[in-house]
Protein backbone atom coordinates (compact mmCIF):
# COMPACT_ATOMS: atom_id res chain seq x y z
CA UNK A 1 0.00 0.00 0.00
CA UNK A 2 1.32 3.37 -0.81
CA UNK A 3 1.47 6.57 1.47
CA UNK A 4 -0.27 9.58 -0.62
CA UNK A 5 -0.69 12.87 0.75
CA UNK A 6 -3.31 15.09 0.06
CA UNK A 7 -3.49 18.92 0.84
CA UNK A 8 -5.94 20.23 2.73
CA UNK A 9 -6.53 23.57 3.92
CA UNK A 10 -8.44 24.61 6.91
CA UNK A 11 -8.89 28.70 6.33
CA UNK A 12 -8.01 29.96 10.26
CA UNK A 13 -10.56 32.70 9.55
CA UNK A 14 -7.48 35.32 10.13
CA UNK A 15 -6.98 36.41 6.02
CA UNK A 16 -3.52 35.18 6.59
CA UNK A 17 -1.31 32.19 4.58
CA UNK A 18 -1.34 29.29 6.22
CA UNK A 19 1.69 26.93 7.82
CA UNK A 20 0.73 23.45 6.20
CA UNK A 21 0.73 20.42 9.05
CA UNK A 22 1.30 16.63 8.26
CA UNK A 23 -1.54 14.94 9.74
CA UNK A 24 -2.81 11.54 9.31
CA UNK A 25 -6.33 11.20 6.95
CA UNK A 26 -8.36 9.43 9.59
CA UNK A 27 -7.10 11.47 12.56
CA UNK A 28 -8.32 14.61 10.87
CA UNK A 29 -11.45 13.54 10.63
CA UNK A 30 -11.83 12.12 13.99
CA UNK A 31 -8.59 11.95 16.28
CA UNK A 32 -10.02 8.77 17.62
CA UNK A 33 -9.74 6.80 14.13
CA UNK A 34 -6.70 4.82 13.03
CA UNK A 35 -3.97 6.19 11.28
CA UNK A 36 -4.05 6.32 7.29
CA UNK A 37 -2.47 8.47 4.90
CA UNK A 38 -1.45 11.89 5.29
CA UNK A 39 -3.40 15.22 5.50
CA UNK A 40 -1.72 18.22 4.92
CA UNK A 41 -3.63 20.93 7.39
CA UNK A 42 -3.11 24.56 7.65
CA UNK A 43 -2.51 26.20 10.61
CA UNK A 44 -2.05 29.82 11.07
CA UNK A 45 1.76 31.14 11.94
CA UNK A 46 2.40 33.00 15.45
CA UNK A 47 3.00 36.34 13.20
CA UNK A 48 -0.42 35.93 11.47
CA UNK A 49 -1.65 34.97 14.82
CA UNK A 50 -0.28 38.21 16.56
CA UNK A 51 -1.45 40.22 13.58
CA UNK A 52 -4.92 38.82 13.89
CA UNK A 53 -4.75 39.78 17.21
CA UNK A 54 -3.51 43.32 16.94
CA UNK A 55 -6.61 43.81 14.04
CA UNK A 56 -9.27 42.57 16.55
CA UNK A 57 -7.96 45.06 19.15
CA UNK A 58 -7.50 48.05 17.02
CA UNK A 59 -11.17 47.14 15.94
CA UNK A 60 -12.60 46.68 19.15
CA UNK A 61 -11.19 50.01 20.76
CA UNK A 62 -12.57 51.78 18.42
CA UNK A 63 -16.05 50.52 18.54
CA UNK A 64 -15.39 50.86 22.06
CA UNK A 65 -14.49 54.55 22.04
CA UNK A 66 -17.56 55.00 19.50
CA UNK A 67 -19.66 53.20 22.01
CA UNK A 68 -18.36 55.71 24.65
CA UNK A 69 -19.87 58.76 22.78
CA UNK A 70 -23.04 56.91 22.14
CA UNK A 71 -23.43 56.38 25.86
CA UNK A 72 -22.37 60.16 26.70
CA UNK A 73 -24.62 61.57 23.78
CA UNK A 74 -27.66 59.29 24.46
CA UNK A 75 -27.07 59.89 28.16
CA UNK A 76 -27.03 63.71 27.75
CA UNK A 77 -29.77 63.92 25.22
CA UNK A 78 -32.04 62.39 27.47
CA UNK A 79 -31.30 64.21 30.56
CA UNK A 80 -31.57 67.32 28.16
CA UNK A 81 -35.42 66.28 26.80
CA UNK A 82 -37.50 63.59 28.31
CA UNK A 83 -35.82 63.22 31.37
CA UNK A 84 -34.46 65.73 33.14
CA UNK A 85 -35.57 64.70 36.80
CA UNK A 86 -34.45 60.73 36.19
CA UNK A 87 -30.42 60.30 35.91
CA UNK A 88 -30.83 56.55 36.81
CA UNK A 89 -33.12 56.15 34.03
CA UNK A 90 -31.07 57.90 31.35
CA UNK A 91 -28.05 56.21 32.24
CA UNK A 92 -29.56 52.78 31.89
CA UNK A 93 -30.93 53.80 28.63
CA UNK A 94 -27.89 55.25 27.46
CA UNK A 95 -26.07 52.00 28.19
CA UNK A 96 -28.60 50.00 26.78
CA UNK A 97 -28.39 51.50 23.70
CA UNK A 98 -24.11 51.54 23.68
CA UNK A 99 -24.36 47.88 24.46
CA UNK A 100 -26.35 46.98 21.79
CA UNK A 101 -24.43 48.69 19.59
CA UNK A 102 -21.27 47.74 20.97
CA UNK A 103 -22.76 43.97 20.03
CA UNK A 104 -23.68 44.18 16.71
CA UNK A 105 -20.70 46.22 16.14
CA UNK A 106 -18.13 43.71 17.17
CA UNK A 107 -20.48 41.02 16.03
CA UNK A 108 -20.39 42.66 12.61
CA UNK A 109 -16.63 44.11 12.32
CA UNK A 110 -14.39 42.86 15.09
CA UNK A 111 -15.42 38.93 15.37
CA UNK A 112 -17.14 38.10 12.62
CA UNK A 113 -15.14 35.58 11.64
CA UNK A 114 -15.50 33.89 15.03
CA UNK A 115 -19.82 34.68 15.11
CA UNK A 116 -21.91 32.42 15.65
CA UNK A 117 -25.20 31.19 13.38
CA UNK A 118 -28.99 30.34 13.94
CA UNK A 119 -31.22 32.27 15.85
CA UNK A 120 -30.27 30.02 19.14
CA UNK A 121 -26.69 30.17 19.02
CA UNK A 122 -27.11 34.29 18.43
CA UNK A 123 -29.38 34.48 21.05
CA UNK A 124 -26.78 32.91 23.22
CA UNK A 125 -24.19 35.06 22.52
CA UNK A 126 -26.15 38.25 23.18
CA UNK A 127 -26.85 36.95 26.49
CA UNK A 128 -23.04 35.89 26.98
CA UNK A 129 -21.97 39.69 25.68
CA UNK A 130 -24.75 41.23 28.06
CA UNK A 131 -23.18 38.86 31.33
CA UNK A 132 -19.84 39.80 29.74
CA UNK A 133 -20.71 43.28 30.48
CA UNK A 134 -22.13 43.08 33.36
CA UNK A 135 -19.36 41.56 35.05
CA UNK A 136 -16.57 44.31 33.14
CA UNK A 137 -19.11 46.55 34.80
CA UNK A 138 -18.56 45.07 38.64
CA UNK A 139 -14.66 44.95 37.94
CA UNK A 140 -15.02 48.73 37.50
CA UNK A 141 -17.35 48.91 40.53
CA UNK A 142 -14.74 47.04 42.79
CA UNK A 143 -12.20 49.33 41.34
CA UNK A 144 -13.96 52.21 42.68
CA UNK A 145 -15.24 50.63 46.04
CA UNK A 146 -11.71 49.02 47.07
CA UNK A 147 -10.61 52.55 46.28
CA UNK A 148 -13.13 54.63 48.23
CA UNK A 149 -14.23 52.75 50.98
CA UNK A 150 -11.20 49.89 51.49
CA UNK A 151 -8.07 52.65 51.05
CA UNK A 152 -9.66 55.77 52.17
CA UNK A 153 -9.25 57.45 49.01
CA UNK A 154 -12.48 59.98 48.65
CA UNK A 155 -11.51 62.58 46.70
CA UNK A 156 -13.37 62.85 43.32
CA UNK A 157 -9.87 62.80 41.40
CA UNK A 158 -9.15 59.52 42.92
CA UNK A 159 -12.41 58.00 42.34
CA UNK A 160 -12.16 58.82 38.73
CA UNK A 161 -8.84 57.22 38.64
CA UNK A 162 -9.86 54.42 40.76
CA UNK A 163 -13.61 53.96 38.49
CA UNK A 164 -12.88 55.42 34.95
CA UNK A 165 -8.95 54.61 34.79
CA UNK A 166 -7.93 51.37 36.32
CA UNK A 167 -11.16 50.01 36.29
CA UNK A 168 -12.59 50.60 33.21
CA UNK A 169 -8.58 49.30 31.53
CA UNK A 170 -9.26 46.05 33.42
CA UNK A 171 -12.67 46.31 32.77
CA UNK A 172 -11.51 46.46 29.04
CA UNK A 173 -9.51 43.49 29.27
CA UNK A 174 -11.58 41.11 30.65
CA UNK A 175 -14.38 42.16 28.08
CA UNK A 176 -11.66 42.03 25.20
CA UNK A 177 -10.57 38.41 26.62
CA UNK A 178 -13.93 36.99 27.04
CA UNK A 179 -15.44 38.18 23.65
CA UNK A 180 -12.57 36.35 21.88
CA UNK A 181 -12.63 33.22 24.16
CA UNK A 182 -16.25 32.78 24.87
CA UNK A 183 -18.86 34.75 23.42
CA UNK A 184 -17.96 35.56 19.89
CA UNK A 185 -16.83 31.39 20.09
CA UNK A 186 -18.39 29.71 16.69
CA UNK A 187 -18.55 25.98 16.80
CA UNK A 188 -16.73 25.29 13.04
CA UNK A 189 -13.63 27.93 15.04
CA UNK A 190 -13.84 25.64 18.08
CA UNK A 191 -13.86 22.72 15.87
CA UNK A 192 -11.25 23.99 13.65
CA UNK A 193 -8.46 24.97 16.59
CA UNK A 194 -8.66 21.23 17.98
CA UNK A 195 -8.42 19.78 14.65
CA UNK A 196 -4.83 22.05 13.98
Amino acid sequence: MTRTDTPVLVPPGTGSVPTPVAVPAARAAHPAAPAGPAVTVARPTVASRLRATATQLASFGAIGAVCFLIDLGVYNLLRATVLPDGPIAAKIVSAVVATAVAWLANRSITFRSQRQVGRKETLREGLLFAVTNVVGLGIAAACLFVSHYVLGFTSTLADNVAGNGVGLVLGTVFRFVAYKALVFRSTDAHAKEHAA
